[in-house]
């Protein structure tokens, strides 16, 4: 096939590319460098926005804000501005907790769904269910068992409120999540399982191999390639995160992630949260970077390195 040919056939989804990725995030970046309309604070008029320069960046970053006389001061406690870097920890606490237990668990689930037994398929779609369930209505579950009066307390016999106090809420919403989303890192690992072929493990058991042997020398290596993309997904997928806390703990300063952030300051200025939109990218970006370049997430590089005999 010819080089203009095969332009011709992918130009149509270059086109929805474009306008469905490429246009939204330059409008992003374009109306983070604008001001959102107000009171001129020497004139005291509504003047619509202009060119705000770096002064969106700067008031997230360095939690800058414009008092009444037009002069730039820290962000009082309490207003969104103040907020960002505890936003910031609380999503990067969230992501590694929440991630780090998920791929423990998830693997536990993967290797029991991917043995033979009596009654598997009805445990596979058992462990499914969580994951099947919309996140809303998953917090919205969890909320009621986290309620002061709710099962958690009765059963821990416990006064603990749950979804007020700052670390509790944090909890609830870590247990929360993995009971969502583990399913899926299961589902991912048990794909990477079933693609290694049963002669290497009888190999290694004609070798002597122990099965601790054969876990780290054979299971780990090969799986890694799903491992790696599933622990990709699931950290883009936490570091978005937004209805579960939202909902869960209705609005607990202790939970308050970016995206939460995000959300609430575009109810006071769009050019202001495109910036702090345009911030969450460029940290999810680095993370994803991160991922695939160091920590070996690319799926189809590291299974040639496989093929090749480099994979450690």
């Amino acid at each position: 096939m010819s080089s203009g040919r095969a332009w011709l056939l992918i130009a149509p989804t270059l086109v929805i590319l474009a306008i469905v990725i490429v246009y939204p995030v330059i409008r992003a970046l374009v109306m983070s460098f604008q001001k959102d309309a107000g009171l001129d604070p020497a004139t005291g008029m509504f003047v619509k926005g202009g060119s705000a320069g770096f002064s969106n960046y700067t008031h997230w970053i360095l939690q800058q804000c414009t008092s009444a006389s037009g002069t730039l001061v820290p962000c009082p406690p309490g207003t969104l501005g103040s907020q960002f870097w505890g936003a910031v920890g609380n999503t990067a606490f969230f992501t590694v907790v929440t991630v780090s237990i998920e791929v423990v668990i998830g693997f536990a689930m993967a290797v029991i769904m991917g043995k033979t037994f009596a009654g598997r398929a009805l445990l596979r779609a058992a462990i499914l269910i969580p994951w099947a369930i919309p996140t809303a209505v998953t917090a919205k579950l969890w909320y009621f068992i986290f309620a002061y009066d709710g099962i958690a307390n009765k059963l821990l016999g416990t006064n603990i409120l749950w979804t007020g106090d700052a670390w509790p809420a944090r909890f609830a919403v870590i247990i929360a999540d993995v009971w969502k989303t583990t399913p899926f890192m299961a589902l991912l690992i048990l794909a990477g399982l079933q693609m290694i072929p049963s002669d290497v493990y009888e190999a290694a058991r004609v070798d002597g191999a122990s099965a601790w042997q054969r876990f780290t020398k054979i299971t780990l290596p090969l799986v890694k390639p799903a491992l790696m993309v599933a622990i990709l997904f699931r950290t883009m997928d936490a570091l978005r995160m937004y209805d579960l806390p939202a909902i869960l703990t209705e609005g607990n300063p202790a939970t308050r992630t970016i995206s939460i952030l995000v959300v609430e300051q575009i109810r006071q200025g769009f050019n202001s949260a495109a910036s702090l939109s345009t911030i969450s990218f460029i940290m999810i970006f680095i993370v994803a970077f991160i991922l695939v370049k160091f920590l070996g997430a690319n799926a189809v590089a590291t299974q040639e390195n496989q093929r090749k005999g480099t994979a450690s």
